[in-house]
C-alpha cells in the first residue's frame, strides 16, 4: 500500500491563517509559527492556497507571476524556511497550482494585448464573436478587449483569463513552472478546477433542443483533451518523483475521476469533485437559503465511495475548503450541539476511503460567521451576485440570507486563535471581521481541554495512520434510506467497521438489518471510537454491536470487529 493513502492534508488559507508582523492578513511567518501545533494535530501535509504574485482580485487565484512570492505573504526566503522548518517536522507542503487562467495583469496577457501577432496570444482564448457560456461568477464568460476588438474567454472573474491549453508553448511553460517549485522542495499540487483546461474547440451556443440556453459547462467540463494534457503533465513534472497530486473537478463524474486518479493511467493522486456539497442547492440553486437533503448526501457520498473503489479510483475527502461554507454550521448545529455535530461529521467522513482534507479551524468546529451588512463581505463572487440578485428583484432579507448561508467568506474569516482583540490573529484589524463567537471557539480553549473537537481530529487522524481496514477497506451502505442516521461499513476479510452517525437533534434507535447482523455472528466486536462518554462501555472494551442501539443527538459510534 503506497504510504500516501494514509495521509491527511491540512489546508490554509495564509490570507486568513495567521499574521507574524502586525498586518491586517496572514502571511508565511505566521504558517511557519503555528507549524508545531499542526505537528501536533497530526496531519502529513500543508495545503497552502495560491502564495503568488496577483492582485488579489479572487484572493490569488488569479496569478500575476508564477515565479514570485506575493509580497503580502513575505518573500521567497520566507517560503524556503517554511518548507525546511516543515520537514524538520515530519510535514510536506502541497502548493495550489491554477493553470485554467491567469491574471489580466500576468505578463503573458499584458503581451497578447500588446502584440496580437505575437506568440503569447496564442496562450489565451478569443472569439470575435461572444457564444452564450456564463461565468460561474455571473454574467457572460466573454469580456471585450477594445485594443483588437475580439472576446477573451474568462469561466470566472473579467480579471482571470481563460489559457489556451491547445498551445504547446502555453504547456511547455506551465510545466517549466511546477518544476521550480519541486525544486523549491514542495510534494504536492492541488490543481486548481483542472477539468476546465480543455474546451471544444467549436465553442458552441449551448441551446437546447427545446430551446432552452445553458451556460456552456458541457463543453468544457473533463474536456476532449484534458486526460492527454494531465498524462503530459504527469510525465513531464510527476514521473519519478514522490510528489501528491490532486485536481479538483468541477461538475465531474465517477467515470472521469476514476480515470484521473487510477494508478495504471499515469495522471493525478486523488480528485476533488462537488456533488456531495450542493446538496442544499434547491432545484440547482446555489443562491437560496435551504435546509440540506440528508438522503441525498448519503446516496451521493455511497455512490462515490462504491464507485471509485471499483474502478481503483481515489477520492479526495472534504467537507470545507476557501470556498465553502463551515461545514457545523452547514450539516451540524452550530448553537447548543456545536462540538457533538462537529465530532460526528469528523467520523462520517475520515472512516471513509480517499484521503481527508481538514480545512484550517474545523478541527476547533468554527462556524459561519452570519455578517448581517453585505458591507461585512469581500468575495468577489459574493459582492457580484448581490449586485445580480438585487437588480433581478430578489428581497434584500431572502438574499442576505442565502449569503450567510453560502458565501465563499464564510470560511475566509481569521483563524480563531484565542480570546484577544482580533481572535489572535493579529494585534491589527483583519482583512475580514472575525466571527462573533470567537471568544469561546478558539484553538486555545480546544488546547486545554481533552474532550476538545481538536483532539476528536488528532484521534481520527491517528487511526488511519494506525488501520489498513480505514484506508483500503470496502465501502458498503447500511442504512435502508433511515431519516436520521447514516450507516455505513468498512470492511476487509477478517476485520470491519460499523459506523454509525446521527445528522440530528434528536435520539433516535437504529438496528442493522439480519442478513447484515448475520456476516458478523461470531465476530469479536469493541467501540473504537464515539464522540459522547459510554457508561457501559469504554472504547477498547468488549461491545454489542449487532442489537438496538441507541443514539443520542448527534451521536457517532464506531465499532471495531474482527473475525
Amino acid at each position: 500500500m503506497d504510504e500516501w493513502r494514509k495521509s491527511v492534508v491540512y489546508q490554509i488559507y495564509p490570507k486568513s491563517f495567521k499574521s507574524s508582523n502586525g498586518q491586517a492578513t496572514g502571511d508565511l511567518n505566521g504558517v511557519t509559527m503555528k507549524l508545531d501545533y499542526l505537528k501536533q494535530l497530526g496531519v502529513d501535509y500543508i495545503w497552502l492556497t495560491p502564495i503568488y504574485k496577483s492582485p488579489q482580485r479572487d484572493n490569488g487565484y488569479d496569478v500575476s507571476d508564477y515565479f514570485a512570492i506575493d509580497e503580502s505573504y513575505g518573500t521567497m526566503a520566507d517560503f524556503e524556511r517554511l518548507v525546511a522548518e516543515a520537514e524538520q517536522r515530519g510535514i510536506r507542503i502541497m502548493l495550489d497550482i491554477v493553470v485554467n487562467h491567469t491574471s489580466t495583469d500576468h505578463h503573458w496577457f499584458r503581451e497578447a494585448i500588446k502584440d496580437q501577432a505575437g506568440p503569447y496570444r496564442e496562450y489565451y482564448i478569443w472569439q470575435d464573436e461572444p457564444n452564450q457560456w456564463q461565468s460561474k461568477f455571473g454574467g457572460s464568460a466573454w469580456a471585450h478587449d477594445e485594443v483588437s476588438g475580439q472576446h477573451y474567454l474568462h469561466l470566472f472573474d473579467t480579471s482571470q483569463a481563460d489559457l489556451n491549453w491547445e498551445n504547446k508553448e502555453l504547456r511547455r511553460d506551465v510545466y517549466e513552472m511546477m518544476r521550480f517549485w519541486v525544486k523549491k522542495g514542495v510534494t504536492g499540487f492541488r490543481l486548481d478546477v483542472i477539468n476546465l483546461i480543455s474546451k471544444d474547440q467549436a465553442f458552441p451556443d449551448d441551446i437546447g433542443s427545446d430551446g432552452t440556453v445553458g451556460d456552456g459547462r458541457k463543453y468544457y467540463t473533463d474536456g476532449p483533451r484534458v486526460h492527454e494534457y494531465l498524462q503530459e503533465m504527469n510525465r513531464e513534472v510527476f514521473a519519478g518523483k514522490d510528489l501528491l497530486t490532486v485536481g479538483e473537478m468541477s461538475s465531474t463524474s465517477i467515470d472521469s475521476c476514476i480515470k484521473y486518479s487510477s494508478p495504471v493511467r499515469g495522471e493525478l493522486s486523488m480528485t476533488f469533485s462537488f456533488h456531495h456539497l450542493k446538496v442544499d442547492y434547491p432545484n440547482g440553486e446555489k443562491w437560496s437559503q435551504a435546509e440540506f437533503d440528508f438522503e441525498q448526501l448519503k446516496q451521493i457520498m455511497s455512490e462515490w465511495q462504491e464507485g471509485m473503489y471499483a474502478g481503483g479510483g481515489w477520492n479526495a475527502l472534504f467537507w470545507c475548503n476557501h470556498d465553502q461554507p463551515r461545514i457545523v454550521s452547514r450539516f451540524g448545529d452550530d448553537g447548543e450541539y456545536r462540538e457533538l455535530s462537529a465530532k460526528m461529521l469528523a467520523t462520517s467522513l475520515h472512516m471513509l476511503q480517499g484521503t481527508p482534507y481538514i480545512y484550517q479551524g474545523e478541527e476547533i468546529g468554527m462556524t459561519n460567521p452570519k455578517f448581517e451588512c453585505i458591507e461585512d463581505y469581500r468575495d468577489v463572487e459574493t459582492l457580484n451576485i448581490f449586485d445580480l440578485k438585487r437588480k433581478e428583484g430578489m428581497p434584500l432579507h431572502e438574499l442576505m440570507a442565502a449569503i450567510q448561508q453560502k458565501s465563499r467568506d464564510n470560511s475566509r474569516t481569521p483563524m480563531q486563535w484565542d480570546d484577544s482583540e482580533y481572535a489572535g490573529f493579529s494585534d491589527h484589524e483583519p482583512w475580514i471581521q472575525a466571527a462573533s463567537n470567537y471568544k469561546d471557539v478558539n484553538a486555545k480553549n480546544a488546547l486545554l481541554r481533552p474532550d476538545s473537537v481538536f483532539y476528536y481530529y488528532q484521534k481520527l487522524i491517528q487511526l488511519r495512520h494506525e488501520m489498513p481496514v480505514i484506508t483500503m477497506g470496502r465501502y458498503e451502505r447500511l442504512d435502508q434510506n433511515d431519516k436520521q442516521v447514516w450507516a455505513y461499513a468498512r470492511v476487509m476479510e477478517h476485520e470491519a467497521l460499523i459506523v454509525l452517525n446521527n445528522y440530528y437533534g434528536k435520539s433516535v434507535s437504529f438496528t442493522l438489518d439480519e442478513k447484515v447482523k448475520d456476516l458478523y455472528v461470531g465476530w469479536g466486536c469493541e467501540m473504537l471510537l464515539s464522540n459522547y462518554e459510554h457508561a457501559d462501555t469504554a472504547p477498547g472494551e468488549e461491545a454489542s454491536c449487532l442489537g438496538q442501539i441507541n443514539l443520542r443527538p448527534y451521536e457517532s459510534v464506531v465499532y471495531y470487529l474482527k473475525k
